[in-house]
């Protein structure tokens, strides 16, 4: 599309020129016969004879005549231009062959014949992505494809989001992705390729973009618009050439590169507006006042209580505000929606010898906090991400290609100190009537110079709005990536062999700083109700400040550096086809702060992997690979590990046979692919560094002694936090995948794959070592074994109704599914408890007692099991089932509760349609078959549930409880609460079925309408393309879970996820 608008744009641009053109045309039409004429008359008047003059007309693939061709007479100097119409004028013999070019054009041929005019019509080159898939550091024929690779057009991946990460869910067969926070910079979707199928620390996929490992982080702030291709490599074959690395799966994402052509130029500038998808609904203050007064006097009615008659009364008249507070502290905190921005813009060109692609973005994201006037900083979220990217081919000589990729990716953030999760947090644990936020600066305090927050008691209270303003925090994120390649086509030694050289070098630097003052809390001393005045009671004169502390966070800066070489051989004998690769890597990093000796030593891994290829006639397919994998973390015997793997595949409809059936059904395609993966990422990863050296440390104060007169001398005593273990060796799995590929009228494929993997050798934590033998480090071995399988398809649609109208849909299905084969646990079925053993349960799988309702009455307490968690049991708490029937509810009587919390089902599926210039697209996202459990001590009302012994909360009251909680007046034994209370009930927060939700949901992810204004508009102003478009995430919800986004799970008290509305303009000269 861009070469027939940048033809149509230069015949616009040089009508100015047609006289120059004809000149020139004529200066060739007499300079190339002369030189033609010289020769004739040196060979004989029979030649001069054969000469004639032939004439042409080049046009592009709309039928718009192509000025500035170049038409050249192969194996000669003679040549020739088209002018401003396209045409042409030459002096040709018979025989002679014309080579017709232009750049960005397939080079064409014209036979001279009897002939005397000719039409040639110029196609585009075909994108190779197009025709072939990207495999492991190579690209092969889509059809040779025999491993399970998917792949996603990066227009799919286009949201209104800096975040890419967020685009994943549903997009892939093969990929569970969900996301659990919407805060700027700490929003990115947690993802696995085809579950989870270790007990490990590292359970997440490779991520190479251009063959580069990098990190989620990276990925995350990747343009779409530079990418090239996006790959999820799910299978044994697939993933073998990445050794130990890829053994959770690969992602692979290729960049942009330069193509023939003029300059191009692409620019997109987006607007949007970000609003929670849903917020937390808490009780009106005095809902709170009152349920908290029930809460003390349903449990003990002679206790006292904490809000008297007048205070609810004086609230309810809005006396005065902050002599009786009713604070709604969502409001006050958080903004109702934020704008954001985005501009992307990028050029690419280049000619025979050099090709160039370069990009520049600028995210700038905000979040929902508002701020103080008052203060003379701005402590809301703002995360500004620039990145560039400069990508140049150099083809050195015809059979050697240079590549220089350079990109960085740059991260300027302030925000509040805590972040805006535990902002959000903090409001749950605060009460709506203790104190207002602040106290005015009037009267006798209209001198003050600092804001004064309110408090209570001590001052040792959350006050969430001073802990937002108080200062800010300041952090620098910069990733820089350097790679140069070279290519060399080895033609000249035999045909098909090439050689490929590959190094790069990684520098991240993070580092953070706080700046912020110590606030000054007040509290309400007397109240004049006649006069409607106050006095104030500072609570802490010597605690506060009115300047800033300064003071510095983390620092990390860590290099890596890759270096690749690799061999392939791809040649076709008639009807055989075959290949190879062998391929050497290694990679080093190492971490400037790393906090201990092991950990600053350089980490490294190498490894030599292989493929090789066969196919015949094009229809039946073989493959082998083995990577070849070295760890440091192993010891000397079990430091290298082998795992190959094979495929083979069938094109079915690729045989005589299938010609009756080649119109209805296009492709037929078969896969069987099985074999061994290893890996090294296992144990932990802050303390297990090398399995085979112990880690002691030498001066531990915990584990001194004190001794002499006086026991006035000390020394610090020796612990052992490892112990050597030369036996631990490689996590090993066998993977199994089933797949097919059909293709239907040529307007819909499927792809389909079954998968079965067996994980063997994890890593566990021994259970029986008696404490008589005096260790004092966890002993360890490759016990465990775990296996998982599922099934991920894949539905593709295209339909063109006529030139105007076209349809386009996509759905993808993932199901992963995962349990423990084997771990080392107590004997529970000699014990008569099987159901507490986790062999064949799930992965993610929990445990919990089954609740069956709350307690009707003191007699239904009597006769049933006992419940002895601590304090007295009253109607309208949890009763659990007995399930060994022992007559007492134990640890014993908890079972497996739920779905895992790793979803096990991922879909989504859309629809995009196209008349003349409107387009259309909508795309439905879900997740299904996972639980989460509501965690009911963050969500007890009235009390203080914050783990810092320092500070004091008194949580807010959630309107679910205000509406559905067990009472004298209503006796509800199926109520979303028990019976209240102003103290933790350890009997109603015990894990189990009454806190267990469903967490699937299925959700309108995206929406977009786009204009794109009509060529003849555009073309006036020498633009080749102009979009307008209108689009929308998280637009609608449904899940049977409305208390927050299902999507947060357990995190739904967090910085909650946004819906976007967003505004668009993308412009391409």
């Amino acid at each position: 599309m861009k070469h027939r608008l940048a033809s149509q744009h230069y015949r616009l641009s040089t009508q100015v020129l047609r006289k120059p053109f004809l000149l020139l045309c004529i200066t060739s039409f007499f300079s190339f016969p002369m030189v033609n004429y010289v020769n004739a008359a040196t060979a004989g008047i029979s030649i001069v004879n054969q000469q004639k003059e032939v004439k042409g007309t080049i046009y592009d693939e709309t039928n718009s005549p192509v000025a500035g061709a170049t038409i050249i007479v192969k194996n000669s100097t003679r040549g020739c231009i088209t002018d401003i119409d396209g045409k042409f004028t030459i002096s040709v013999s018979a025989g002679d062959e014309l080579l017709v070019s232009f750049l960005g054009y397939q080079t064409a041929t014209i036979k001279v014949s009897g002939e005397n005019n000719y039409t040639v019509h110029l196609k585009p080159k075909v994108d190779e992505l197009d025709e072939v898939t990207v495999v492991a550091f190579a690209k092969q024929k889509k059809e040779s494809v025999i491993s399970s690779v998917t792949t996603v057009k990066p227009s799919e991946l286009k949201v209104p989001s800096s975040n890419l990460t967020t685009a994943l869910a549903g997009r892939m067969s093969g990929v569970i992705a969900y996301q659990t926070s919407g805060e700027p910079g700490k929003d990115d979707a947690s993802f696995f390729i085809r579950g989870v199928t270790t007990f490990g620390y590292a359970a997440s996929p490779l991520i190479l973009i251009d063959n580069v490992e990098l990190t989620s982080a990276d990925l995350a702030r990747l343009n779409v618009d530079d990418i090239a291709s996006f790959s999820i490599m799910k299978d044994a074959t697939a993933t073998a050439l990445y050794g130990a690395r890829g053994a959770n799966g690969v992602i692979l994402v290729t960049t942009k590169e330069g193509k023939e052509g003029k300059a191009t130029v692409n620019i997109r500038v987006e607007n949007s507006i970000s609003t929670p998808v849903r917020t937390i609904e808490t009780a009106d203050p005095i809902t709170y006042m009152q349920l908290h007064n029930e809460a003390v006097r349903t449990r003990n009615p002679l206790g006292v209580l904490p809000y008297s008659q007048s205070k609810i009364d004086n609230t309810i008249k809005n006396l005065n505000s902050y002599a009786f507070p009713a604070v709604d502290w969502y409001d006050e905190m958080f903004k109702k929606y934020t704008m954001n921005q985005r501009v992307t813009a990028n050029i690419s060109g280049g000619g025979n010898v050099a090709r160039y692609y370069i990009a520049a973005s600028f995210f700038n994201d905000n979040g929902v906090l508002n701020v103080d006037k008052q203060n003379n900083f701005n402590s809301n979220i703002s995360l500004k991400k620039y990145s560039v990217r400069s990508n140049i081919n150099i083809n050195l000589t015809k059979t050697t290609e240079a590549i220089i990729r350079v990109n960085g990716s740059f991260d300027d953030y302030r925000g509040p100190i805590d972040g805006g999760d535990v902002l959000y947090n903090k409001v749950m644990k605060t009460s709506p009537v203790l104190f207002p936020k602040t106290f005015p600066n009037v009267g006798e305090y209209a001198n003050n110079t600092h804001l004064m927050f309110g408090n209570s008691g001590d001052a040792t209270y959350i006050n969430p709005y001073a802990d937002m303003v108080k200062g800010y925090k300041d952090y620098s994120r910069t990733s820089i990536v350097a790679q140069g390649e070279l290519k060399q086509n080895l033609d000249f030694i035999t045909k098909g062999l090439n050689i490929r050289g590959l190094i790069s070098t990684t520098r991240y630097v993070y580092s953070d700083v706080s700046r912020y003052y110590n606030p000054y809390y007040y509290s309400m001393g007397a109240y004049d109700q006649s006069k409607d005045t106050y006095s104030l009671t500072l609570l802490n004169p010597n605690g506060g400040t009115e300047y800033l502390n300064y003071n510095e966070g983390k620092k990390d800066v860590t290099t890596t550096n890759y270096m690749e070489v690799a061999m392939s051989y791809n040649r076709d004998f008639d009807e055989h086809g075959v290949s190879g690769m062998l391929v050497f890597t290694r990679r080093t990093q190492q971490n400037s702060n790393a906090g201990d000796l092991q950990k600053s030593l350089p980490y490294k891994n190498q490894g030599l992997s292989g493929r090789f290829t066969y196919s015949y006639d094009k229809r039946y397919f073989a493959e082998f690979n083995f990577g070849y994998n070295g760890s440091e973390r192993f010891a000397q015997n079990e430091r290298y590990g082998f795992f190959p793997s094979f495929g083979i595949g069938y094109l079915m409809s690729n045989e005589k046979f299938w010609k009756p059936l080649d119109k209805t059904i296009i492709k037929l395609k078969w896969k069987f692919t099985y074999g061994f993966v290893g890996n090294d990422a296992i144990g932990d990863p802050n303390k297990d560094r090398f399995f085979y050296l112990s880690n002691v440390n030498m001066n531990d104060e915990g584990k001194g002694q004190d001794f002499g007169t006086n026991w006035g001398n000390h020394i610090n005593g020796v612990t052992v936090n490892r112990y050597a273990n030369e036996f631990i060796t490689w996590e090993k799995a066998k993977k199994m995948n089933i797949g097919i590929e059909l293709g239907l009228f040529n307007k819909l494929e499927i792809q389909a794959d079954v998968f079965y993997e067996k994980r063997n050798s994890i890593l566990m934590t021994r259970s029986f070592i008696p404490s008589t033998m005096g260790l004092t480090a966890d002993v360890r071995a490759n016990v465990g074994a775990a296996s998982g399988k599922g099934i991920d398809m894949s539905v593709d649609y295209s339909h063109s109704i006529n030139k105007d109208l076209w349809v386009t849909g996509r759905a993808n299905f993932t199901y992963a599914t995962s349990k423990y084969e084997k771990i080392e646990e107590p004997d529970y079925l000699g014990a008569g408890t099987p159901w507490r053993s986790q062999a064949g349960q799930k992965l993610s799988q929990q445990w919990g007692f089954i609740a069956e309702r709350l307690f009707i009455d003191e007699a239904d307490i009597a006769n049933s099991p006992e419940q002895n968690f601590g304090g007295k049991l009253m109607a309208g708490d949890i009763k659990y089932k007995d399930i060994d029937k022992d007559g007492e509810i134990t640890e014993a009587d908890k079972v497996p509760i739920g779905y895992p919390t790793t979803p096990e089902i991922t879909y989504g599926f859309g629809l995009s349609a196209g008349y003349k210039g409107w387009d259309l697209s909508a795309f439905f996202q879900g997740n299904a078959r996972s639980s989460f459990w509501i965690d009911p001590n963050r969500i007890s009302p009235f009390i203080d549930t914050d783990d810092d012994n320092n500070t004091h909360s008194q949580n807010a009251l959630l309107k679910v409880i205000a509406d559905s909680h067990w009472s004298e007046a209503n006796r509800d034994i199926y109520a979303f609460w028990p019976r209240l209370a102003n103290e933790s009930i350890a009997n109603n927060t015990q894990s189990s079925t009454w806190w267990m939700q469903d967490g699937s949901f299925m959700r309108l992810k995206s929406l977009e309408l786009g204009y794109t204004l009509p060529e003849k508009w555009t073309r006036k102003a020498h633009i080749s393309n102009v979009r307008i478009y209108l689009n929308g995430t998280n637009l609608l919800t449904f899940s049977k879970f409305k208390l927050w986004d299902p999507e947060m799970g357990n995190n739904g008290l967090g910085y909650p996820i946004q819906r976007v509305y967003n505004i668009g303009l993308s412009v391409n000269f």
